[in-house]
C-alpha cells in the first residue's frame, strides 16, 4: 500500500475528547466522540449525513460495539443515546460533501459487521450480519476502496476492531531484497522445558510469528498481566488463529504483534522479555545484541 497522509483535528484539544480525521484525497470523514460530548457531537454537520456509526463500550465488564447506519447519522444516534446505556464512545464514518446514499452506507454496514465477526477481538450486539445491499460493481469496487482507507484510519484513532493482525503472505525465502528494502530477518524463540518453539520474521515494522509456531496450552502467567498478553492469548485461542493441539496452542496462520515481548509472552504463557529471549536464527544474537549492532552499522562511517 502507498504511503497516505492523515490528518487528526482534537475539536477540543484533548486526547480523548472529540477529533475528526481525515485522509489526503479521499472523501471519507470520520468523527470520533466520548458519550459525554454528545450535544456538541450531534451539532456538527457532519453527523447529520448518511452514513455508518461505531457504539463502543462494555456490559457487565464485557467490551460490546454495535455497527449501524443511518441517511441522518445524529436523529439516529438520540435513539441510541436513550434505548442503549453501555456505550461510552462513537465512531461516525460519513463524507464530505455527504456524497453517500441509502444503499452505500447499507453496503458498508454490512462489511462492516463482516470485518469485525471475522476478527473477533470485539462482540457485536447486532444480531445478524445484515444483507449488503444490491450495488453495481463500480460501486462496490469504490465501497472497498473506501472501506480500504478506513482500514487505516481506525486504528490510528484507537478503533482496532477491525484490524486483522494475522497474515497470509509469501515466506521469507520467497522474498528477493532490493537496496531500497532490506532482507528479512529471521528470529526464534525456544522454550525446551516446555517443548515451546517459534520462528518469526521482522516485516515492515512488525513481528510476524509463523504459522506452525507451538505456544503454551494457556496463560499461566502472573495475574497482574492477565488484562494484557494474557487476554490476547486468550482472544487468539477463541478466534482460532491459536488450535489447541496435542497440549499446545498452535498457530495456524502467520500473526503480527506489536513487539518482540507481545509475541514471546503469547508463546510463553507468561510474561517475556521478547528482546532477550528471541534469537537470531543465524547469528544467534539476542534480538537486544542484533538491534545494537545495527544501530552501531548505521553509524560507523
Amino acid at each position: 500500500m502507498d504511503a497516505r497522509s492523515l490528518e487528526l483535528f482534537f475539536i477540543d484539544g484533548l486526547p480523548d475528547g472529540m477529533l475528526t480525521a481525515e485522509v489526503f484525497n479521499w472523501t471519507g470523514h470520520v468523527l470520533r466522540f466520548p458519550r459525554t460530548k454528545f450535544r456538541e457531537a450531534l451539532r456538527r454537520p457532519e453527523t447529520q449525513h448518511t452514513g455508518v456509526y461505531v457504539l463502543i463500550g462494555e456490559r457487565d465488564g464485557t467490551p460490546l460495539a454495535y455497527i449501524g447506519e443511518a441517511e441522518n447519522v445524529a436523529d439516529r444516534l438520540r435513539g441510541h443515546i436513550a434505548n442503549k446505556d453501555w456505550w461510552d464512545s462513537a465512531v461516525c464514518i460519513s463524507t464530505t460533501g455527504d456524497l453517500l446514499h441509502k444503499a452505500h452506507v447499507k453496503y458498508l454496514e454490512s462489511r462492516l459487521v463482516e470485518i469485525a465477526r471475522q476478527i473477533g477481538s470485539m462482540p457485536l450486539e447486532n444480531g445478524n450480519t445484515p444483507p449488503r445491499s444490491s450495488l453495481s460493481e463500480a460501486a462496490q469496487a469504490n465501497m472497498e476502496s473506501f472501506l480500504e482507507t478506513l482500514g487505516i484510519v481506525l486504528p490510528a484513532i484507537r478503533v482496532d476492531m477491525f484490524l486483522n493482525k494475522a497474515r497470509s503472505v509469501p515466506k521469507a525465502a520467497t522474498i528477493v531484497a532490493t537496496p531500497a528494502e532490506p532482507a528479512e530477518e529471521k528470529f526464534i524463540l525456544q522454550t525446551p522445558k516446555h517443548d515451546l518453539y517459534a520462528e518469526a520474521i521482522l516485516r515492515d515494522g512488525e513481528w510476524v510469528v509463523q504459522a506452525g509456531a507451538r505456544a503454551r496450552g494457556s496463560w499461566v502467567g502472573s495475574n497482574d498481566v492477565k488484562t494484557h498478553y494474557g487476554k490476547l492469548h486468550s482472544d487468539l485461542v477463541e478466534n482460532g488463529i491459536l488450535i489447541l493441539q496435542n497440549g499446545f496452542s498452535v498457530f495456524q496462520q502467520d500473526y503480527a504483534f506489536s513487539s518482540p515481548s507481545a509475541a514471546g509472552a503469547v508463546i510463553n504463557g507468561r510474561s517475556t522479555n521478547g528482546r532477550r529471549e528471541w534469537k537470531h536464527s543465524v547469528s544467534g544474537q539476542t534480538y537486544e545484541d542484533w538491534e545494537k549492532a545495527q544501530i552501531a552499522a548505521e553509524v560507523t562511517p
